[in-house]
C-alpha cells in the first residue's frame, strides 16, 4: 500500500497556513477519498463540503495543486504523487473554515436575473410548438451543477474582486440558456450591459477549461450574449433601423 502527503489549508477568515498529512492511498482513490480518511484519522475537526461524490452536486469544489477542481472527480492517479499534493478552499469566496467557503453570492446574484417568461400557447391543447435545433441549442446549459469552479477560476471574480459590477461566467450560462429558450419573451439585454457586467468578460475561456461538466461556455453561452448586446446598443445600423421603424 502507496502513501502520499497532502498540504491541506487549516484556517478560517482570521487566518491559517498550510498542514502536511501523510496517508495511505489504494488504486482508485480520489481526492475526496484521501480527505476523508486524513479526516477520519488525523484530523477530526478539518472541514469540507461535499455530497454526492459522483460529480454530480457540486459541493466538493477546491483548488488541488493550483488548479479548481472538483475532489470527487480528480483521481490521485492522475497527480504527482512524489510531490505534496496541495488542496485549499477557493480563492474567489469567503473562506468559512479550512476547505468550506461562502459561496452564498452566487444564490444571490441568481434572484435578481429575470425569470422565464413564455410566449403564450401556438396550439389549440395549450401547448406550444418549436424547433428541435432550438432546444438542443439550450440543453447544454442545463448540465451546470453549480460547483461554481468558473466563478472560481475568472479573473474579473478572483483577481478583481468586482463581484458587485459582474455576475460571472456561470450565470451568463444561465442568462442564456433563458434567453436561447424559443418560448421566452423576457428582455435581459439591458441588464446584461448594464448590471450584469457582460462587458467585463475578455473571454480568456479559462472558465470553459474548468468546467467539469465540459459546457462550452464562452464560445456558446457568453460570446452569442455579447453579440446580442453589441446588436441592440452598439450597431449603428441596427439603431437606425429601430428608430424608424413602424409602431
Amino acid at each position: 500500500m502507496a502513501q502520499a502527503t497532502f498540504k491541506i489549508w487549516r484556517g478560517d477568515r482570521t487566518g491559517g497556513h498550510f498542514t502536511d498529512y501523510t496517508t495511505e492511498i489504494t488504486d482508485g482513490m480520489v481526492v475526496l477519498d484521501a480527505i476523508h480518511h486524513i479526516q477520519a484519522q488525523q484530523a477530526n475537526d478539518l472541514a469540507v463540503r461535499w455530497n454526492c461524490k459522483a460529480g454530480k452536486c457540486g459541493s466538493c469544489s477546491a483548488e488541488i495543486n493550483g488548479m479548481p477542481k472538483l475532489m470527487c472527480m480528480t483521481r490521485l492517479n492522475t497527480l504527482p504523487l512524489d510531490q505534496p499534493i496541495t488542496v485549499q478552499p477557493m480563492k474567489t469566496f469567503p473562506l468559512l473554515k479550512d476547505l468550506v467557503t461562502d459561496v452564498s453570492w452566487n444564490f444571490e446574484v441568481k434572484k435578481k436575473i429575470k425569470k422565464f417568461k413564455p410566449r403564450k400557447p401556438d396550439a389549440s391543447d395549450g401547448t406550444w410548438r418549436m424547433q428541435q435545433s432550438d432546444v438542443d441549442r439550450v440543453q447544454e446549459f442545463r448540465k451546470c451543477i453549480e460547483c461554481f469552479l468558473c466563478q472560481d477560476v475568472c479573473h474579473v471574480l478572483r483577481d478583481h474582486h468586482m463581484h458587485a459590477e459582474f455576475i460571472g461566467p456561470r450565470f451568463l450560462v444561465y442568462a442564456a440558456a433563458l434567453e436561447m429558450h424559443p418560448l421566452d419573451t423576457e428582455d435581459r439585454l439591458e441588464d446584461l450591459r448594464k448590471t450584469d457586467g457582460i462587458g467585463l468578460c475578455n473571454i480568456t475561456k479559462c472558465c470553459t477549461k474548468v468546467c467539469p461538466e465540459s459546457i462550452t461556455i464562452t464560445d456558446n453561452a457568453i460570446i452569442p450574449l455579447k453579440e446580442r448586446v453589441v446588436d441592440r446598443f452598439f450597431d449603428p445600423l441596427g439603431r437606425l433601423f429601430r428608430v424608424f421603424r413602424p409602431k
